[in-house]
């Protein structure tokens, strides 16, 4: 059975040992009844995978003893989605958890005219982060971006390929993303020398609100070179087209 994965916000080479916050020795000692000696793993949500054992079984103070260090690699690409909050708070939630467990290493509220949610409770999100990252045994954790005018991300040029995905008849987008994907992994199985440009490292895409981009926000998206993709047949909710979006980009 593995070891249980604990988060913990700071760690250093040098320490031989970590004192968990009360919240995580409370889960430890007793919700999990572990006891010293006992085994767990600690993440510290930028790559670093702990293996420890548990020094000091105290509920409210537990003190771990590190045992190994390893670190892994974060992922080759590197996959943002910009997505409008939601009305309905719980639904945005689920979204940033299910994104989170996909592989999605970058998460904007982004706020567009039609977004009836303009705050966010950031401490709320990331607690949320950190769940999905425990339950699906990750050690990067998503950057989670504070909520950014729609307006802000269209100078974002520190990405290979940027996409908006939206609804809109006129202009219609010609490609779906699907197809859009597997023409990317088609390019990355070229051999080493070809003329065609290299694959994508990182892909921003956007997402709208409930009642989708409005016209001049997907005009000034498409002025900008972003390139507008359909996520199917299926008109969906914002937070399914944001997982729909999640599940392509990452796992294709």
């Amino acid at each position: 059975m593995t070891a249980p994965l604990f988060y913990i916000t700071t760690y250093s080479t040098e320490q031989q040992e970590v004192v968990l916050d009360e919240d995580n020795s409370r889960h430890a000692i007793q919700v999990l009844r572990m006891k010293i000696g006992d085994p767990l793993q600690l993440t510290d949500g930028k790559g670093a995978l702990l293996a420890a054992a548990v020094l000091h079984d105290h509920k409210k103070k537990c003190v771990v003893k590190i045992q190994s260090v390893s670190t892994l690699p974060p992922k080759s690409q590197k996959v943002s989605i910009a997505i409008s909050p939601l009305k309905n708070a719980s639904r945005f939630e689920w979204f940033l958890e299910k994104a989170t467990e996909i592989g999605v290493t970058e998460i904007i509220p982004l706020i567009c005219e039609r977004t009836e949610r303009q705050h966010t409770r950031q401490d709320r999100l990331q607690h949320i982060l950190v769940s999905a990252l425990l339950q699906s045994q990750q050690t990067w954790l998503p950057v989670l971006r504070a909520p950014t005018p729609f307006v802000q991300w269209l100078g974002a040029v520190d990405y290979t390929h940027r996409l908006i995905a939206h609804c809109l008849e006129e202009p219609r987008p010609t490609e779906d993303l699907a197809a859009w994907r597997r023409r990317q992994i088609t390019l990355a199985d070229l051999p080493t020398g070809a003329p065609t440009p290299s694959p994508a490292m990182s892909s921003l895409i956007l997402i709208g609100p409930e009642g989708d981009f409005s016209p001049a926000e997907i005009a000034s998206a498409l002025k900008e070179g972003f390139v507008p993709v359909t996520l199917g047949e299926n008109r969906l909710r914002t937070e399914t087209a944001g997982v729909v979006a999640a599940t392509l980009l990452c796992i294709g």
